[in-house]
């Protein structure tokens, strides 16, 4: 073998290496991704139930329903679809109907969503990038002077 077979063949073979151990992260990660839909999303795609996903959107007015202890139940809305939420804790202070709120959780069998954290925005300025950008496809967004306020994760 000369010296430029054997230099080919370890680059050959460190790139193999590279990208098995690619691969293998890869697929080692794919549980813990976690993408952003909204309730349109949800309803025009075929996504299996349990699986993890965000929601994010709009707390639809007069949806909010606390039946007893730290359960609470509400509907996320983009103006195109609604999907009915349940969450069992302790929701932000800033939470309430009519504002963007982002829900990290699984679907269910039933068409609704388990969350088991829930991002609402902090101040009348803010809204995580992804609804808001949502919320502009379906025209929900209200332009205000604040727009440049979007803050990027």
């Amino acid at each position: 073998m000369t010296r430029k077979q054997r230099r080919l063949t370890l680059i050959a073979g460190g790139l193999a290496i590279l990208g098995t151990a690619l691969g293998l992260v890869l697929f080692a990660m794919r549980d813990t991704m976690v993408f952003f839909r909204s309730p349109a999303d949800i309803a025009a795609m075929n996504i299996t139930p349990g699986t993890r996903l965000r929601l994010g959107g709009l707390v639809k007015q007069g949806s909010v329903e606390k039946p007893g202890g730290q359960t609470i139940r509400f509907v996320v809305t983009d103006g195109a679809g609604d999907i009915s939420v349940r969450y069992t804790g302790l929701v932000p202070d800033l939470f309430r109907e009519g504002q963007g709120v982002v829900t990290e959780g699984v679907l269910m069998p039933d068409g609704g969503f388990a969350a088991d954290s829930i991002l609402a925005k902090h101040d009348e300025n803010y809204m995580p990038r992804e609804v808001a950008d949502a919320l502009k496809e379906k025209g929900l967004w209200q332009h205000t002077e604040s727009d440049d306020a979007v803050v990027t994760q």
